[in-house]
Formats: structure tokens, C-alpha cells, sequence
């Protein structure tokens, strides 16, 4: 099992409510609801889909595969915030959970990391800071008061934080973003594409803090770093949209969200699902044919310290994430 090592936690607490050992929320069981007493059901929970995708279709084949190889039936439930995730790792109401980068670091006591998955051979992805080509924005230090950027989902790694904290490398005063109002900008938040076709369609919005998966078509090679073009998967989608943007910002590596099982979790099956997810092919998990392939290609060892650069996000922007609520 990978080693697990405790994160600092003097910072300010990020959209405070509940807490993330309040209320579990889930929704979209198959099977027992999470907590069956059968010893060969494995319960999962699953951070909630975007954009209306059939989770039940979408993981069908990584369900089977882990079944097969690890000689278990694996009821899943969807949750319905992040938060809600990390809850029911550190409630016992599940043994495995498909989290997120930010969920490790909110939680890394409960938790061991069975993988990073990797989408196309790449374990980390990346953000960017994009604006128009007329735009009079040449770097992020031009960006003024009065000046609307629009940023994906606050809770989004490489829509939300990464992006502010770029702005804030830049130059610029974040103030109390993301959970608050920046000093030097206005800011608004929506989702990847949606922060694009803003920054497409109004005026006031001069710049948009997005994944390199949904800005990339619009940029070219000549613009990005040599760490992106080392190891991001989105290099074949470069200059490949219909328009062009000019990248302000792009990220250092950002390590891509892991499969974690409850830490607390004693039973020996554990290594056997472990080592079939990091033995796993592309074609043992993802149906082609789904209306929603699922989103990664593979699993690869990893530990908590690869989520340092989270941790790091998180600190220059003096954030903590043990009392995360999504609102």
C-alpha cells in the first residue's frame, strides 16, 4: 500500500459549511446502498458526473474488470458534491472512491492511493490563462479592476485554483478567491467551456481560466512550455480549433486525480484490486462504444506526495480544505 504522509492544515478553510464529515450524500446506487454486510461486495463512490454523463454506462467496464480480476462485486454510488466523496471514505460508508486531487489533500489520513490514473499515457494535465488576440491583455499583469476574467467551477483544480493561482504569480491581489471577492479583477465562475465561449462572446471578459483540455485547440505549439509539450496529452489538439487565443498562463504539471481506498480498510482483497488497476490496458476498462467512454486510460503507481503541487496551490492561496462544503 502507498505511503501515506500528513498534509499541513494552517490555512483558511475553503467555502466553510458542514464539513466534509457531515452529510455523505449519495445518489445513484447499484445494488445494496454503500455499508453492505456481504463481504464479497466492495462498496465505491464516485465523484458526481458533468454534463449529464451515465455513470452506470460510462464505468461499466471497469466495474467488470475489477470484478473479474479481483473475484468481488463492486456497488458504486454516485455522490452528489465532492465533498460528499471524502465523506464517505471517512465515514466507513465505502472501502473505494474515485476522488479528486483536492479530495487527497482534504483527507489524507483516510485515505491510501491505489493509483493515479493517466488519460493517453499522461499522469498530470495542465491549466491555462487565455485571452483574445485583439485583446489588450499582453500578460496578466494588464488585467485591471474593472476587468471581468472567468474561471470554471471554484471547487475545478485547473479551472479554479490553478488559475488563481497564476493570477496571483502574475502579480495581481486574489484577495479572498476563491471563497471570496479578488482585489485587482473581477472573477466569475461557471465551467471549462462555458468560461471559453465567455471570454468568446462579451467584451468585459478579457481573459478565462480554463483546462488545457478545452482551451488547447485554440493554441499552438509555439506558445506552450516545454513541460506541457513533454507530457500533456493534449498536444495532438493543438491548433486545431476554428479560432485562435493567446496564452497568458499555462501550469506547471498538475497530477491527475487518483483511486484511493479507505485506510482503515483491513482486508487482503485490497491488494489484489490494487494490482489489477495498475496491470490494467486501455481496453479492459474503457468501452469504445459508450455514448461516454470513460475519461482515463490506465492507472499507474503513485503516493501522496505526488499531490504536493495541490498542496502547494492550496498554500499560496492560503486555503484548507478540512472543512470544505460545496455550496
Amino acid at each position: 500500500m502507498s505511503e501515506r504522509v500528513r498534509m499541513g492544515t494552517n490555512r483558511r478553510t475553503f467555502l466553510t459549511g458542514t464539513g466534509v464529515a457531515a452529510t455523505v450524500g449519495l445518489a445513484g446506487c447499484i445494488g445494496d446502498l454503500v455499508g453492505s454486510d456481504d463481504d464479497d461486495v466492495i462498496d465505491m463512490v464516485l465523484n458526481p458526473a458533468e454534463g449529464g454523463v451515465d455513470m452506470s454506462e460510462q464505468y461499466a467496464q471497469f466495474f467488470q474488470y475489477v470484478e473479474d480480476e479481483a473475484d468481488i462485486t463492486v456497488d458504486y454510488s454516485e455522490a452528489e458534491s465532492y465533498t460528499a466523496t471524502v465523506a464517505a471514505i471517512e465515514n466507513e460508508q465505502a472501502e473505494l472512491a474515485d476522488i479528486s486531487p483536492t479530495g487527497v489533500v482534504a483527507a489524507p489520513d483516510s485515505m491510501d492511493i491505489l493509483g493515479m490514473r493517466i488519460q493517453h499515457g499522461a499522469a498530470v494535465y495542465f491549466s491555462t490563462i487565455v485571452t483574445t488576440p485583439d485583446s489588450p491583455i499582453d500578460e496578466l499583469s494588464d488585467i485591471e479592476e474593472d476587468h471581468d476574467v472567468h474561471l470554471a467551477d471554484q471547487l475545478s483544480v485547473s479551472g479554479g485554483l490553478y488559475p488563481l493561482m497564476m493570477l496571483h504569480e502574475g502579480g495581481l491581489d486574489v484577495g479572498d478567491a476563491p471563497d471570496g471577492s479578488p482585489e485587482d479583477f473581477e472573477v466569475s465562475y461557471s465551467d471549462h467551456d462555458t468560461a471559453l465561449n465567455q471570454l468568446f462572446e462579451r467584451e468585459d471578459v478579457v481573459a478565462a481560466g480554463t483546462g488545457a483540455f478545452v482551451s488547447s485547440e485554440y493554441l499552438s505549439e509555439d506558445q506552450m512550455s516545454d513541460d506541457f509539450m513533454e507530457h500533456s496529452a493534449e498536444v495532438d489538439n493543438l491548433d486545431t480549433g476554428d479560432e485562435e487565443l493567446q496564452l497568458l498562463a499555462v501550469s506547471d504539471p498538475i497530477p491527475r486525480a487518483p483511486i484511493v481506498a479507505r485506510s482503515n480498510w483491513d482486508d487482503p482483497v485490497v491488494e489484489e484490486i490494487e494490482e489489477a488497476l495498475l496491470e490494467a490496458e486501455e481496453e479492459d476498462l474503457v468501452d469504445e462504444d459508450a455514448e461516454d467512454p470513460l475519461w482515463f486510460t490506465g492507472v499507474e503507481e503513485a503516493t501522496i506526495e505526488d499531490y504536493e503541487p495541490i498542496e502547494d496551490a492550496m498554500d499560496t492561496l492560503d486555503l484548507a480544505f478540512e472543512d470544505v462544503a460545496d455550496e
